[in-house]
């Protein structure tokens, strides 16, 4: 009988605190700091909902405060600056890319994605690249898949280096432990979502199972002067699950995006503490995994359209890299009541909006056609720069007016149908004359433009005066409703 006995300790509450023994969790409300011993639905202090998150109770021993403050030191910040970053160089061109020049010793990187985007293979070719030396270490924390499972992804990729190390756990403490032992020079955790704490009761992929995993990852990886890569599952609206603590405590936060229906794959980066943010790396999926495309430009052009109404190429910036993207229109007589508005690889109400200067402003009768709007390849651009070539591409299939295909443009266009400028017009220049284009049409800047290369640059000031020099008559003759 004495083994079937329950002792229940009652918490003593004061100003809303709860005193809770050692080892064990609490839940605390994120808006006013609440605690409660268990989960709450409704916080009785604020009467927020869902507001309560599982937090891990332990007092740091005064010895152990001590000795933190005995090695906090501030130093001058001239001479921090003075310090060079021990960076790591991937041997994946597109990745060290994003990454600034290489990942930085002891950081931090989280990648997120969509299921089937290709972020276990790009963790596997990391890794192998990273110890294509045979002097480093790297360990693959297998959260989600069997030994037997990254073995065979591995023999698809070719992959078959004896100082690739993989653990097939969900454990933090167990998997950390195994970190401090080997002492590699980079681990991938995939994922982070599947990570399971022992001292937390809730499930794994909760908000404070991903928190207090992630930060025990991290600080055991700086403290012996591992890179980590934490891999994230993403929300159905794009962003990486979890709390928005998971992306403040790493050091850079990277995407990798595409579609499944297409080759393409770009790796993108919106959070990085030692390189540019927005930085962009192109990868194509093939059967042996991503491989780099070094000059993505020509690539997205080497499928353009010939001699075909509605298609104009628009040079775009991505991060600092220059793209040359074909944006394709087709304008058709609509047989339904409302006309039909679809858009792919650039945002729907900013086509839209683009449709309704036209209509407003150039004249150009839309109003019963429909309109469809495509950037080829499978990338989103959301630059306004785009602006420009789409509309440029719509007017051309409206009147079955050709582009020349050694002509391209860029420029946001405004309301009034004013062609706006927009930053690095120089690069796309040099990348335009890089590929053999001829003339370029865009916005008038003040100070003017040095343009290197055998390209003609055109400034317009207005959508109107960009659409007539192209299709060679008059808008306001050709338009089919009065003021």
């Amino acid at each position: 009988m004495c083994q079937n006995l329950h002792v229940e300790v009652i918490p003593h509450r004061l100003n809303g605190e709860i005193d809770m023994p050692k080892g064990r969790s609490k839940f605390v409300c994120q808006l006013c700091g609440f605690q409660s011993e268990q989960w709450l639905g409704k916080c009785p202090e604020c009467s927020a909902f869902n507001s309560f998150v599982e937090e891990i109770v332990g007092e740091a021993k005064a010895e152990k405060r001590r000795e933190r403050e005995a090695v906090c030191v501030a130093e001058p910040l001239g001479e921090i600056a003075l310090k060079k970053l021990n960076r790591i160089l991937i041997g994946i061109d597109e990745v060290d890319r994003v990454l600034g020049g290489g990942v930085v010793r002891g950081s931090a990187i989280l990648v997120g994605g969509e299921p089937g985007i290709g972020k276990s293979t790009l963790m596997l070719q990391v890794l192998n690249s990273a110890t294509s030396d045979g002097k480093h270490r790297a360990v693959y924390v297998a959260a989600e898949e069997s030994m037997e499972q990254i073995a065979l992804r591995a023999e698809r990729l070719g992959i078959s280096s004896s100082n690739i190390f993989v653990l097939s756990d969900v454990d933090v403490t167990l998997v950390c432990e195994e970190i401090e032992r080997l002492k590699p020079l980079v681990v991938a955790v995939d994922s982070i979502q599947a990570m399971l704490h022992p001292d937390l009761a809730s499930a794994p992929g909760s908000v404070s199972q991903v928190r207090e995993c992630a930060s025990l990852l991290v600080r055991t990886a700086k403290g012996i002067g591992t890179s980590i890569f934490l891999v994230g599952h993403v929300t159905k609206e794009g962003l990486i699950a979890g709390p928005k603590v998971l992306e403040h405590i790493v050091d850079a936060v990277l995407y990798l995006e595409g579609d499944q229906n297409y080759a393409l794959r770009i790796l993108r980066a919106v959070k990085n503490r030692f390189g540019p943010v927005g930085e962009i790396g192109v990868f194509k999926m093939s059967e042996g995994g991503l491989e780099p495309i070094p000059n993505p430009s020509e690539h997205l052009l080497s499928h353009s359209s010939v001699n075909v109404s509605g298609s104009v190429v628009g040079a775009v910036i991505e991060g600092r890299r220059p793209l040359l993207l074909e944006i394709q229109a087709l304008v058709a007589p609509t047989y339904f009541g409302a006309p039909r508005r679809l858009v792919t690889g650039m945002d729907y109400n900013r086509a839209c909006m683009l449709i309704a200067v036209l209509e407003r402003r150039t004249r150009i009768r839309l109003s019963d056609q429909d309109v469809y709007v495509n950037v080829a390849g499978g990338i989103r651009v959301s630059e306004p720069a785009i602006d420009l070539p789409a509309a440029i591409a719509i007017a051309s299939s409206r009147y079955d007016a050709i582009i020349p295909k050694d002509m391209a443009a860029f420029g946001e266009v405004g309301l009034g149908g004013e062609v706006r400028p927009v930053p690095l017009p120089e690069r796309r220049l040099k990348e335009l004359s890089k590929l053999g284009f001829k003339k370029c049409l865009g916005p008038a800047y003040a100070e003017g433009l040095r343009i290197d290369g055998e390209i003609e640059y055109v400034p317009v000031k207005h959508v109107t005066d960009a659409i007539s020099m192209l299709i060679k008559f008059d808008l306001k003759s050709h338009h089919n409703e009065g003021d």
